[in-house]
């Protein structure tokens, strides 16, 4: 294994670890986003039957946002395994649980075959994933920038973030060529079970991958000096309580508008009868260029700083909550197309792409996993599991109107944004050195 300072030249090294934990994230991903999708489209009808429609989409999205609750005792527990047994060992643990799961959503019974146990199985499987998805996204970015040089960790940290909206992506076209191609009710039948099952070949892709890189430099020397021995949660919460507390809330405005413009969108398109088929591909188009954008936010985290290309990101969304949902409701694909690259492309990606390198410069390394668990992982929770649950049920509130939906990105987007300007700043070159955490540690 190749010490800090060799890894820290070896360009070719950093690329293959930055490659691998973009395509094992992705892997976990396309299992979580995969039921948000099905959940609009499906599994009102299939697993919560009710003559509400509403009502049926209301109960699914509920198992939707379980998910979510599930994520911090995943994050927990999976920092907890990272910051002591080791960063490869929990993603190896975590595609295994994530993926299966998956896996056995496609093989699931309806309400129709089992009644009251279809809804049962689904919210157990459902706990599974969230709980296996709480400890990817720490060990994934973690990985990355602990092989990465200090000047550059901002640019190759984000490739692990490209992995995202592809795990959504990817399912999301699944779905909308299966309904090009499927009848609606052969859609209803077995159509929607071809996304959960074919995922099993991508966890064992992203498996494959994740078993032939090497364990974290700096996790290495930090095992080696017995520093593994330290109870990182509550060390974390001792020692750094502001630093988590900001950054949750610096995690809201991102959490949360990437489920309003993948997921909650498709709910109030169907309560206000636009075309969703229309949607989903200004959808698509939208992340596939996030996916070109997200590397190029992360270059600029690390010339200008982590914090203005987030804030800039944050105040974005929030100006322009208000216009998408305008710009939607007249049905028109360029308008909705614009709207969408500027919320989704844009604005999403200079949230996402800096926390890859950001939250990881803010704990010492014995504690790191477990500090950005936290953070990540209860930011995921209030922004969009909290959503998850209340949107549809706000839509019900206001008729289908969309200022109840706008009004709870604008307060979670302030909340954002305050944080982010008590945080320090941690880029190397902005700060003129490393953190003395990421120094000491």
């Amino acid at each position: 294994m190749a010490n800090l300072s060799e890894s820290e030249n070896n360009t070719p090294i950093i690329k293959r670890v930055a490659t691998a934990s973009a395509i094992g994230t992705a892997a976990e991903y396309y299992d979580f986003f995969a039921y948000g999708t099905a959940a609009v489209l499906f599994f009102g009808h299939l697993f919560f039957p009710s003559s509400d429609p509403l009502i049926s989409t209301l109960a699914a999205f509920a198992t939707y946002a379980v998910g979510f609750l599930a994520r911090p005792l995943g994050g927990i527990v999976f920092g907890h395994i990272g910051d002591k047994v080791g960063r490869k060992k929990a993603l190896v643990i975590t595609i295994l649980i994530v993926g299966l799961g998956t896996f056995c959503i496609g093989l699931l019974p309806t309400y129709e075959k089992i009644g009251i146990w279809a809804p049962i199985l689904l919210i157990l499987i459902r706990i599974l994933q969230g709980f296996g998805v709480g400890g990817e996204q720490a060990g994934a970015v973690l990985m990355t920038a602990e092989y990465s040089q200090p000047k550059r960790r901002g640019f190759y940290a984000s490739w692990v973030q490209i992995g995202a909206p592809v795990g959504f992506l990817l399912p999301l076209a699944l779905f909308a060529a299966l309904n090009a191609t499927l009848s609606p009710e052969q859609m209803m039948d077995w159509g929607w079970r071809i996304p959960f099952l074919l995922s099993l070949l991508l966890v064992i892709v992203g498996l494959f991958i994740r078993l032939r890189i090497d364990e974290s430099p700096v996790f290495e020397q930090i095992r080696e000096t017995k520093a593994a021995e330290s109870r990182p949660v509550i060390e974390v919460i001792r020692d750094f309580p502001g630093i988590v507390a900001k950054g949750v809330c610096a995690k809201l405005i991102e959490a949360c508008t990437f489920a309003m413009f993948t997921v909650i969108v498709l709910a109030y398109a169907k309560a206000n009868q636009l075309n969703e088929t229309m949607l989903m591909e200004t959808m698509i188009i939208a992340i596939i260029l996030e996916v070109m954008i997200i590397p190029v936010m992360g270059h600029l985290s690390d010339k200008f700083g982590r914090k203005p290309i987030y804030i800039t990101g944050a105040i974005l969304q929030v100006i322009m909550i208000i216009p998408f949902f305008m710009a939607i409701n007249q049905d028109i694909f360029w308008l909705t197309q614009l709207v969408m690259i500027i919320v989704l492309t844009f604005g999403h990606s200079m949230c996402y792409a800096p926390q890859a390198s950001y939250f990881p410069e803010l704990f010492p390394t014995h504690i790191r996993c477990s500090g950005i668990a936290l953070i990540w992982q209860t930011g995921s929770l209030i922004g969009s599991g909290v959503l998850g649950l209340v949107a549809i049920k706000i839509l019900q509130m206001t008729g289908g109107h969309y200022y109840g939906l706008a009004s709870y990105v604008i307060i979670l987007g302030v909340i954002s944004v305050i944080g982010l300007m008590l945080m320090p700043e941690s880029a190397p070159q902005k700060i003129g050195k490393e953190l003395h955490s990421w120094e000491k540690s």
